[in-house]
């Protein structure tokens, strides 16, 4: 019996389902979610709810939730401790209780379903592909083999999400990607993924591409930069895509500092680095990071930064220096730098 046909086994065994997103989730989480409340709609949950931590800041992502009306609830950790034996538990496109969620550690979790790397994932069910581009790409595969309905919505949300997490399939796309937008392509709405290509772009998002664009460093191939303080967390994502692009840059990591956390966003088309495990090393002690050899993030408590001084400015030029003197570290650089 193939992985998607166990699924509906332990989904059966449910009274409801809480499906619990990312912090900050992206059309591939959120995509993931709604296919996996379907199935276990199908299975005979009448219950299904899609949880999330954080914000649903990035232009792209607020336009996902809205023109496809995806119902989410603000997580609660009292929801998932002390839950009644048939209210399951399920995880998508992460895997680990307190990594990236603020799920409380050691929750004992029901259903994973993921393509980020991790070690020691813990739950009932677990479908955990790394070499996949997105994590829809598996629930597309189980909405196909269990034979789901599969309307626009649903075909939407996944074809979208599949072509965001690879860059339009530039990035980490498999031949399982292909065949995966292939089968939904058909029942798509173009229009609606047209509108979720090109949303409108705030005016903070575009400061903080300006102020990374400024503030960036080369040394060997490797863009350091920053974007200070910004209300727009996911204007980092967007800077370190843009500036990835600069000619003689092979690996590029932006930083910024988003109320009381220092968030990192890298990405490395360069086989030689592993933006994964750059973050992962660096920040191991002090925060969290991690992700594809290519894609990758990382988030830090403020902590004993705030401790140093009440002054903003002085507080941001000591975490650029740590952040950057960590990287720098990590990836064993030189002093000498580019632009």
């Amino acid at each position: 019996m193939s992985q998607p046909q166990q699924l509906p086994e332990i989904l059966e065994e449910g009274s409801e389902i809480n499906i619990v997103c990312h912090n900050n989730p992206d059309p591939d989480c959120l995509a993931s979610a709604l296919a996996l409340g379907r199935i276990a709609a199908a299975a005979g949950i009448d219950e299904q709810r899609i949880l999330y931590s954080g914000d649903i800041s990035h232009q792209q992502n607020r336009a996902f939730v809205n023109l496809l009306d995806i119902d989410l609830k603000p997580f609660d950790p009292t929801t998932v401790q002390n839950r009644k034996p048939d209210s399951l538990l399920a995880f998508v496109d992460h895997s680990i209780p307190g990594e990236n969620n603020t799920v409380p550690p050691d929750t004992a979790v029901d259903i994973v379903i993921d393509h980020h790397p991790a070690e020691d994932i813990d739950a009932r069910f677990v479908d955990h592909r790394e070499e996949l581009g997105a994590a829809a790409t598996i629930l597309t595969e189980y909405v196909r083999i269990l034979d789901i309905d599969l309307d626009s919505d649903l075909a939407t949300a996944l074809l979208f999400a599949i072509r965001s997490d690879t860059l339009d399939f530039l990035r980490g796309a498999t031949p399982e990607e292909y065949d995966a937008a292939g089968y939904l392509h058909e029942k798509a709405d173009q229009e609606m993924l047209r509108q979720l290509s090109t949303p409108s772009v705030s005016g903070g998002t575009l400061d903080a591409i300006s102020t990374a664009i400024d503030n960036r460093n080369i040394t060997q191939a490797v863009l350091i930069s920053h974007v200070g303080r910004t209300t727009e967390r996911d204007a980092l994502p967007q800077a370190v895509d843009y500036l990835v692009r600069l000619e003689g840059v092979q690996t590029a990591i932006v930083f910024g500092l988003v109320d009381d956390t220092i968030h990192i966003s890298a990405r490395s088309p360069d086989a030689r680095v592993n933006a994964g495990s750059i973050l992962k090393k660096a920040f191991e002690d002090v925060g969290s990071g991690g992700g594809h050899h290519d894609v990758a993030g990382g988030e830090i408590p403020l902590g004993i930064f705030a401790d140093y001084t009440s002054d903003d400015t002085q507080l941001l030029d000591i975490v650029e220096q740590v952040i950057t003197a960590r990287l720098v570290a990590e990836l064993n650089l030189s002093d000498e730098k580019g632009e």
